[in-house]
């Protein structure tokens, strides 16, 4: 058989590496498992086992008996860690977030609850005042409304003290007030906690893909104005660096970048120029966008969950924070 160019077709064919599912494995650059995932929960203070959140589409809030559950679940999986989110009871919030320090309260309790029932996964605990402020913010405010940045500090190192102290593995400052990490780091010292990991949430920006978790945690009705004073311009990648190095410098273990798909390029840049773990937050937008469309038909969301989870890997992640966790560990044969 005579090929129709013999002389002017090129000798490399790069769909030769395409043509079989054994040959694209072998060939594949980046690869997602369920080690990659950590799994972001929701977890309520009520009685009632679930609670669907209807901005999320398959998404429940989660009792404590049904959190410790789910940790099992996760050690089955192979998923190694969960971030634990809090939807707090309204009647508990109040302008300081007082029950962030409550040893007693919701978070402490899922704590020790999924410790006792998988200690092999890791739990890792969002530390932010958000979920329990009566106003919505991060942190403590004045008469003016605005984020007071050290007196809000004071208060997220006694609430990292009080999650370490219930058996968190890691703490998650979300908060982006300066200079909290060092803060955090030089308290869980001071206090024996010198093996809790920080996880910071470095590059935070003020991003519109965070509306449907405000649903989830009950702040979405409570949130006065917006955190573009604190959380990071949408239009700035130098900026990014500047506070990943900060918090490098002040203690943290792990870096994340938030949200997710819009800013890959940020994921890459952080990766690359301090070879640290750095995780991505797929955040509850991306997560609604993605079965919203599913639910009409338009997209095959399983297919459409793998190839963004998969997308955080190629850009440089170390792993990803997402609501798919479960689902993606099972396809994935965890």
């Amino acid at each position: 058989m005579t090929t129709p160019f013999p002389q002017t077709f090129p000798a490399t064919r790069l769909r030769r590496l395409r043509q079989s599912g054994w040959i694209r494995n072998l060939t594949a650059e980046s690869v997602l498992t369920p080690a990659d995932l950590i799994w972001s929960m929701v977890v309520h203070d009520g009685d009632e086992a679930r609670i669907p959140v209807s901005a999320m589409p398959g998404l429940e809030r989660l009792n404590v008996k049904e959190a410790a559950a789910a940790a099992k679940r996760a050690a089955k999986l192979g998923i190694p860690a969960i971030a634990i989110f809090p939807h707090i009871n309204p009647d508990r919030k109040d302008e300081d977030g007082s029950e962030s320090l409550n040893p007693d309260g919701l978070i402490p309790t899922v704590i020790k609850a999924m410790k006792d029932a998988a200690p092999e996964v890791g739990i890792i605990c969002d530390v932010a005042l958000d979920p329990f402020t009566s106003h919505g913010h991060d942190g403590l405010i004045d008469e003016t409304g605005y984020v007071l940045n050290d007196e809000t500090s004071a208060v997220l190192l006694e609430q990292a003290l009080l999650q370490a102290d219930a058996g968190a593995d890691i703490v998650a400052p979300s908060d982006m007030m300066d200079g909290r990490i060092g803060a955090i780091r030089s308290a869980l010292e001071e206090n024996g906690f010198s093996n809790t990991m920080i996880l910071s949430y470095a590059a935070k920006y003020a991003s519109g893909f965070y509306g449907p978790y405000r649903e989830a945690i009950g702040s979405a009705t409570a949130l006065i104005g917006d955190k573009k004073t604190y959380q990071q311009n949408p239009a700035n990648t130098d900026e990014a660096l500047r506070e990943v190095a900060m918090d490098i410098q002040e203690g943290a273990d792990m870096v994340m970048v938030k949200p997710g798909l819009p800013y890959l390029d940020i994921v890459r840049r952080v990766s690359e120029t301090f070879a640290l773990p750095t995780f991505a937050f797929q955040v509850s937008g991306e997560y609604a966008m993605i079965q919203a469309a599913a639910q009409n038909g338009w997209i095959d969301g399983e297919r459409v969950m793998m190839e963004t989870l998969l997308s955080f890997k190629r850009a440089g992640a170390s792993g990803v924070i997402t609501y798919f966790a479960e689902t993606a560990a099972q396809k994935l044969g965890g």
